[in-house]
């Protein structure tokens, strides 16, 4: 078949190099002339490193990565919230942090595809895509929309039943840790649900390894925080917690950080006719459980199995999705919100839920990607081959 694909990130590349090893005559479509990855670190879960090691991608991204073994969560007085070990649910299991530059320059420069760079499609027209200047391309038998979070594909189809951006986003910030501070979880510190502050080890090659830093803020506090001035943000991170201190040595600007707003997507379901949606295109979530770029490598490796049959492809995918998207939903408001009294509940509950076996490995599950409903959950063997590489 004659596939068209929007957009260059992680869905839609991986999208292309997966269809194509299944036969199928395939060309990409990206808007800007030059695709670069936006933002900073991201972690690969368990699911997502299982399909780049079936793409034969993982290798490379495994050098340059930085092995995480857990999640760590202390409030700014130091009482521990959580402890959550991938190895708890099988022995050796891990997750790695990654510059989002990484996965993205080793998923595009795979592509084995034609490439049409600087095209911004505006519209499917039957089965054409139409950009900007109302030049159409096509025709294809299939096309798959991955155009992100803000999708202006999907904002035209009758198929939104939700998306709204979250209240709260982040400020990242990505640097060298120089002194290996940063080592083996991400780790997280909280006050209430409007102060928290993580660090993600983002791994590295060729100089000191990265960090990736985090801080969550209000939306519609953003250009406050501008006009406070740097030192006075500084001060504000000094007081939840003196782990950043090697990191903010190395920030003097506000222009330094980048700003990442989230979305709320779901839609009634993921096809219309001969147009499929995947990654954030189709279920763009908060980032509470790391799960954005391993939801949309698995979308990929199943869509291009179902790629005749999208009624089979939505099957596939949507105890999974559906999973996540609603926990992401119902977590994010714990950690980042500006709800009295989220934040206390979470420092009593969590501690109390994971004490319990059950409930610490459903945890456990829900962190490395596996779980597939909320009684239910992925083989583990689906999602360990990595640990061979």
């Amino acid at each position: 078949m004659r596939i068209g694909v929007v957009g260059a990130g992680t869905a839609g590349c991986a999208s292309c190099l997966f269809l194509e090893r299944a036969g199928h005559d395939v060309t990409l479509f990206e808007r800007v002339d030059e695709p670069a990855p936006v933002g900073a670190g991201l972690l690969l879960q368990p699911t997502g490193m299982s399909v780049l090691a079936e793409l034969g991608l993982l290798e490379s991204i495994l050098a340059r990565g930085a092995r995480v073994d857990a999640l760590i969560g202390d409030t700014a007085r130091g009482r521990a919230i959580m402890d959550l070990r991938y190895g708890e649910i099988r022995p050796g299991l891990f997750a790695l942090g990654v510059h989002r530059g990484l996965l993205f320059r080793t998923l595009f420069d795979a592509l084995p595809c034609a490439v049409r760079c600087g095209v911004d499609i505006t519209r499917v027209d039957d089965d054409h895509l139409v950009d900007s200047t109302g030049a159409r391309h096509g025709p294809f038998d299939r096309i798959v929309v991955a155009d992100g979070a803000r999708s202006q594909l999907r904002a035209a189809s009758s198929l939104v039943t939700r998306a709204r951006p979250y209240e709260w986003a982040a400020l990242w910030f990505i640097g060298p840790d120089t002194a290996g501070h940063f080592t083996g979880a991400l780790s997280q510190v909280y006050r209430g649900t409007r102060e928290l502050i993580g660090f993600l080890p983002t791994g590295g090659i060729d100089g000191p390894p990265l960090v990736s830093m985090f801080w969550s803020i209000r939306a519609d506090r953003v250009q406050a925080w501008r006009d406070a001035g740097i030192d006075a943000w500084k001060c504000d991170v000094r007081a939840l917690t003196d782990r950043a201190e090697p990191i903010l040595e190395q920030i003097q600007d506000h222009d330094q950080l980048i700003y990442a707003a989230y979305q709320d997507v779901v839609l009634r379901t993921p096809y219309e006719g001969r147009v499929v949606y995947v990654g954030d295109a189709a279920h763009a979530t908060s980032p509470q459980l790391g799960q954005g770029a391993n939801l949309a490598l698995l979308d990929a490796r199943a869509l291009a199995q179902h790629a005749n049959d999208f009624a089979a492809y939505a099957a596939e995918r949507r105890a999974h999705t559906s999973f996540y998207q609603v926990a992401s939903r119902w977590l994010t408001p714990f950690f980042q919100s500006s709800v009295f009294g989220l934040g206390t509940l979470r420092n009593v509950a969590v501690p109390i839920g994971l004490w319990i076996p059950w409930f610490r490995r459903q945890a456990v599950a829900a962190m490395a990607g596996t779980k597939n409903g909320w009684l239910r959950s992925m083989p583990i063997a689906d999602v360990t081959g990595y640990l061979d590489e």
